[in-house]
């Protein structure tokens, strides 16, 4: 198969939905998806995990009024069993989902935390050449003052796996700085084939969890596993940092907004424009006002407020900025 061709081949989109705030933004996906989107041919999965011992209570999407719009919306609910990680580590769930993916077409994963704001047919993936987000800061690993380093550290798990650490590394950036070394967010990455991509994943993260290289001895690996496995999975499997075009991922097509006052306030206008178009019809407004951050920030103007304490063009360099801003000002909702 062409590059050509396999960019211009039929995909399907997964995203996880279970109880809780995820189920109210698989929502907000489905219907973004929905109106900004109108040439995806493919299915939209919800990887759904099933109640068991692993999950302290249904994990399951369980309320029929969210379930009947989701459907609705063009959704299809495909459930899976925690195996290896549930209630604990529940990020697993990206992981072990995909194993129930269907394997007759390429696959996009993305967050459910993300707004579809362009066409997504546009974006030329290359699916057997895989990448994840670049919009990301550098959050693992955090090296101690006398080490080991970034090099040591990330090179331990190249190591562990049989792959080649040095063309993994942007020369571009200089030794020991974050972004020289391969490193996404995990909010968004794609492959041809969802068994294999998910079963190397899955072996490479619970190594990790199970048996870490002494090197990680000082290193959370809570929340950040899956982001530390991704890099390693995605290199092993001929991909890496520049196989889409920037500015569409997290940019022009799409936003990972993660939480909705961090959306309102660095997001530019348009992602704000989609939102509320996406969000007005009521069908979408009965389900979603019942999760108290999207009816206080979207719905009561709160988005409004947080929006009108930034300028977009001089944001904070860091994250946690814009977080406490808004918590002084009682506008942090989550």
């Amino acid at each position: 198969m062409t590059t050509g061709e396999t960019e211009n081949q039929a995909f399907n989109i997964a995203i996880v939905a279970q109880s809780g705030r995820l189920q109210f933004e698989a929502v907000l996906f489905a219907a973004s998806l929905r109106a900004m989107s109108p040439g995806f041919s493919g299915r939209l999965l919800l990887m759904e995990p099933q109640a068991g011992p692993l999950w302290d209570s249904d994990p399951a999407v369980t309320d029929p009024e969210v379930r009947a719009l989701l459907t609705d919306l063009g959704a299809e609910f495909v459930p899976f069993a925690s195996r290896h990680f549930g209630q604990t580590y529940p990020q697993g769930n990206k992981i072990e989902g995909l194993l129930a993916l269907p394997t007759d077409a390429p696959f996009v994963f993305f967050d459910t935390d993300t707004l579809v704001t362009g066409e997504i047919t546009q974006i030329p993936f290359d699916f057997h050449r895989p990448t994840a987000s670049l919009r990301r800061e550098g959050t693992w690993p955090q090296p101690a003052l006398y080490g080991p380093g970034y090099a040591a550290i990330w090179k331990s798990l190249y190591d562990r796996f049989g792959l080649d650490f040095e063309s993994s590394l942007d020369p571009s950036e200089p030794d020991e700085f974050w972004r020289r070394y391969l490193y996404f967010n995990a909010g968004m990455f794609f492959y041809h084939d969802a068994k294999t991509f998910a079963e190397r994943f899955l072996q490479i993260a619970l190594s990790i969890r199970d048996d870490p290289p002494d090197e990680l001895a000082c290193q959370s690996l809570d929340p950040w596993l899956d982001q530390v496995a991704l890099p390693l999975v995605i290199h092993g499997l001929g991909g890496g940092r520049d196989t889409l075009p920037p500015g569409l991922i997290d940019g022009s097509v799409t936003c990972h907004y993660r939480l909705m006052p961090l959306l309102y306030a660095r997001e530019d206008d348009h992602v704000v424009e989609v939102l509320e178009a996406v969000t007005a019809p009521n069908p979408v407004k009965k389900v979603l006002k019942r999760y108290e951050p999207f009816l206080r920030m979207i719905y009561q103007g709160r988005g409004a407020k947080a929006r009108a304490l930034f300028d977009r063009a001089a944001l904070p360099r860091r994250e946690q900025a814009i977080r406490n801003r808004l918590r002084r000002e009682g506008l942090w909702l989550r």
